[in-house]
């Protein structure tokens, strides 16, 4: 008999969907949840959305948009969890925990992190940690969190997110070395085909870069 596989993944609500959306976390997660012993979590997040912005309407409008999208590609909610991040405090609550045990020194090697610093390098900023906020750096952590939650076995993720992954997976280990085996270590699920969608300015396709 086959095991059952749990596959989780979330969309940040912080603007319209795009096509990065599409190809790297819905139609993913949607094919995913077709198999026959696959239990999916897909989740609207809304907590991870302060870190580009802090204004309510635009989180607020950008969860329906993000539903509407998972929805309008053939998500079926009587066969999947589908919920919204800031729903479930215990999230919250494990993000704290795994903070405790997760070396600063991870935490500074996560990519979006190492970018904010180069910028204010390259523009000589005598403080390379200038107009960085806890979330940004902790954003790993809480990513870990929406994770752990579940015991996810798979994370249908852009390659952009593979870091992330690899942290989670750290995270795990040492929580797991300390307390007993309680968490599984996650897997990416990365389509190769697809890589990092480009935005109209060449960068990485993000709803917080406008350039969609």
């Amino acid at each position: 008999m086959a095991l059952e596989k749990r596959v989780l993944t979330g969309i940040t609500t912080s603007g319209v969907p795009h096509l990065g959306n599409l190809a790297g976390a819905i139609l993913p997660a949607i094919e995913a949840s077709r198999h026959q012993f696959t239990s999916s979590f897909l989740f609207l997040a809304d907590y991870h959305s302060l870190i580009k912005s802090q204004d309510p309407a635009m989180t607020h409008n950008s969860s329906f948009e993000i539903a509407a999208s998972w929805l309008a590609c053939g998500l079926d909610p009587n066969k999947v969890t589908f919920y919204r991040q800031s729903d479930i405090p215990e999230i919250m609550e494990l993000a704290w925990i795994l903070s405790c045990v997760t070396a600063k020194g991870l935490m500074n090697r996560a990519h979006a992190y190492k970018a904010a610093t180069a910028i204010n390098k390259e523009k000589e900023v005598p403080d390379l940690d200038k107009g960085v906020l806890m979330g940004l750096f902790n954003y790993p952590i809480l990513m870990a969190a929406d994770i752990l939650a579940f015991n996810a076995d798979q994370v249908p993720v852009g390659g952009d997110q593979k870091q992330h992954l690899e942290m989670a997976r750290d995270i795990a280990a040492r929580f797991n070395y300390l307390y007993g085996e309680v968490f599984k270590l996650p897997e990416a699920v990365i389509n190769s085909e697809t890589g990092v969608l480009p935005g109209i300015d060449g960068q990485k396709m993000s709803k917080s870069y406008n350039n969609t």
